[in-house]
């Protein structure tokens, strides 16, 4: 299956949502909330008026506009309005600190920021020492400082006719963040075109999504993941999206689940967990839903099981990077291999590579070479690591995989979380999925830690379900039973919840300071 022919001038605020009005969809429901549900020619509408913000504000195409709102309505508007006037989208948590605003402000140069409210205290502290900020467009309350503006009376001013900039398909649309266990993220610049080809062959052809489905997603709309599942794969088939702004809890989830009915849910291990785990998932009723993802951490094969079993839903694990925007190795509907990431998405292609760069046999576990029409520009401001990651049509990752001989891929783990205990190398998803499987360990996480000697030896973290101070042994005791002795964690720490990066991964760098 080959890659989508893309047209030279592209802008994906036409190919994802004015084409839709175009086709004559602008009756159909684009997003829902609790209080509304909003069409397709109003989201259009709103992005136009955003636009024409933009340009009276003298923001300019190629500029940042920053974006640190909850997932409400708002959101989408301004994310397609940023689009239409050619600027580019720079995505963020809206509960950072403000010292990780001011960062993202001095990094960016964003000429505008839209903030919710709520969160508008942290953003306003850190805008003090943000130069190249205009103004500060605040959704949900009124505000009086002298860089603010009200969003809807913003744009109950601004007209809903906008000419949408002609961008090529390789000029920067949205920057995505990588990285952030060790030091500052660093974005990753992509483009119009990563975007429209990533939705054509993972979106509508291996998900199959299609205008009657409606999704709804446990990571918030500024991960790329969420980008793409909860926003703009849907909208490329007229489909609808589901927006909560409230965090994501298992109650919560199954609240949004009995309201609205979706189709598709975009998932996480870490809230499969939960949802398996909670103490009335047996009078929840899923049956509307004919597929969940996950990705953002590997899927262990105990709690795909688990969530099969108390829900009959297929559960479709998958591998995407910032670099790549989105998911190029995926399980399918029909077509599952359990603790695998599953097979490449046709019209990429992936490569088990050693360290000189060579392929290596199916069996054998190597760096992960990926290339498709996704690829990133690189990262901004970070050359070194451009040249490094970035070689040719290929990116290659900081992920160790295997081929198996299926065709399926295996994930092993981050190069840098990979250890070598006595030699031999050590995969701590292996020893985690071996904990998960004991039924007192709720979440997990292993990583190497140096000894006195000099040695690394894996030490494991673990949030259990009802502590004991007889738990640590007894699981290392678990590990050595079921794996080769020199796997089992030579220290098991109990602690009531595991640290996370700025993106919502286990904060292994933090974990090393507690062994």
């Amino acid at each position: 299956m080959t890659a989508p022919e893309l047209p030279e001038q592209l802008n994906i605020a036409q190919r994802f949502l004015e084409q839709r009005i175009a086709d004559g969809h602008g009756e159909r429901v684009a997003v829902r909330t609790a209080e509304r549900r909003i069409t397709y020619g109003e989201i259009d509408a709103g992005a136009a008026r955003f636009a024409n913000l933009l340009r009276r504000l003298s923001v300019e195409p190629e500029q940042r506009v920053l974006i640190g709102l909850p997932d409400v309505p708002e959101f989408v508007e301004s994310l397609f309005g940023t689009l239409k006037n050619g600027s580019v989208v720079v995505m963020v948590n809206c509960h950072l600190k403000p010292d990780e605003i001011r960062y993202f402000f001095r990094y960016t140069r964003a000429k505008l920021a839209v903030v919710h409210a709520e969160q508008l205290a942290a953003f306003e502290e850190a805008a003090r020492d943000a130069p190249d900020l205009r103004a500060l467009v605040v959704v949900g309350g009124s505000s009086t400082g002298s860089r603010h503006l009200d969003y809807a009376r913003a744009l109950a001013d601004e007209s809903d006719a906008f000419t949408t900039y002609p961008t090529h398909r390789d000029d920067a649309a949205i920057w995505l963040f990588s990285g952030g266990t060790t030091g500052r993220p660093k974005a990753v610049v992509q483009t119009h075109r990563s975007f429209a080809n990533t939705t054509e062959l993972y979106g509508k052809r291996v998900l199959g999504l299609g205008p009657d489905d409606i999704t709804l997603s446990v990571p918030k709309l500024y991960f790329g993941y969420a980008t793409g599942s909860n926003l703009l794969f849907p909208f490329s088939v007229g489909a609808s999206t589901v927006l909560f702004p409230e965090r994501c809890t298992a109650e919560a989830l199954f609240e949004q689940i009995r309201a609205h009915r979706p189709t598709v849910l975009i998932n996480v291990p870490t809230m499969v967990s939960h949802m398996v785990s909670h103490p009335e998932r047996a009078a929840q009723d899923l049956s509307c839903l004919r597929l969940a993802t996950s990705a953002g951490e590997a899927l262990p094969v105990e709690l795909y099981q688990r969530w099969k079993d108390a829900f009959g839903v297929e559960l479709l694990d998958g591998l995407g990077t910032a670099e790549m925007w989105h998911v190029f190795i995926s399980n399918r509907l029909g077509d599952v291999y359990p603790g695998t990431l599953g097979k490449v998405v046709p019209g990429f292609e992936v490569s088990v590579c050693d360290d000189d760069g060579r392929p290596l046999p199916d069996g054998e576990v190597g760096w992960l070479w990926v290339r498709g029409g996704s690829r990133a520009v690189g990262y901004w401001q970070n050359q070194e690591q451009t040249e490094r990651a970035f070689r040719g049509e290929w990116y290659v990752s900081g992920d160790m995989i295997c081929r198996e001989s299926s065709g399926a891929i295996r994930y092993c783990g981050r190069g840098d979380d990979m250890l070598k205990v006595g030699g031999k190398w050590l995969a701590p998803a292996e020893v985690e999925n071996c904990l998960l499987e004991h039924p007192q360990v709720a979440a997990c996480a292993v990583v190497g830690v140096t000894d006195a000697q000099g040695l690394v030896k894996p030490h494991a973290f673990v949030v259990a379900r009802e502590s004991s101070p007889g738990l640590p042994d007894e699981l290392t005791r678990h590990v050595r039973e079921k794996l080769e002795p020199y796997k089992a964690p030579r220290q098991v720490t109990l602690l009531d919840a595991l640290p996370q990066t700025h993106l919502g991964k286990v904060d292994r760098t933090k974990l090393r300071t507690l062994a």
